[in-house]
């Protein structure tokens, strides 16, 4: 399930004048949804774990597993730019059923902002505990945690984070 429609798709074809073709709502790395740059986070490929880092505008570090902070990465998805593996989105799409459903949705995070994951907090953890790991938020890196790749996939690798055995994205 990636969430495209063929009339939606038409629509923003022409009304982008052929410069977006289409794009999924539910997907990250198949033709990702654009934003205008009034994205709350940023969703992010982090290819050595498997799975996907999420970084919000407040975060002022630079230090994350793919070595962008936030206003380097909107760089990559504001303007209405469509990148694979990165996408600019609300903090509550995390909570969605269909958060990038196409991929395995919220078992895919395996690091995010400590001020996300506390902002989130309960919801986050309900969510977890919805699709039946209620464990999967205390797997999730945060910047205390890990700030490069090799950081952050040993301790996936101690935590048991689900990513690691899922197919790969790449």
């Amino acid at each position: 399930m990636k969430g495209a429609w063929d009339g939606v798709n038409a629509f923003v074809r022409e009304h982008s004048r052929n410069t977006v073709p289409g794009f999924n709502l539910y997907s990250i790395m198949d033709a990702p949804m654009t934003s205008c740059g009034c994205f709350e986070c940023i969703i992010a490929v982090i290819p050595e774990a498997n799975g996907f880092m999420v970084v919000n505008r407040e975060f002022e570090g630079s230090e994350t597993p793919c070595g962008m902070g936030f206003s380097t990465l909107a760089g990559s998805v504001g303007g209405g730019i469509q990148t694979p593996g990165f996408m600019g989105v609300g903090k509550h799409y995390l909570l969605s059923r269909r958060f990038l459903a196409a991929e395995g949705g919220l078992p895919r995070v395996v690091w995010m902002t400590k001020e996300m994951k506390e902002h989130l907090g309960a919801d986050l953890s309900a969510r977890a505990v919805e699709i039946g790991m209620p464990d999967l938020v205390g797997k999730i890196a945060d910047e205390t945690i890990a700030v490069t790749p090799e950081q952050l996939v040993e301790h996936l690798k101690k935590a048991g984070h689900p990513a690691l055995s899922m197919p790969p994205l790449l």
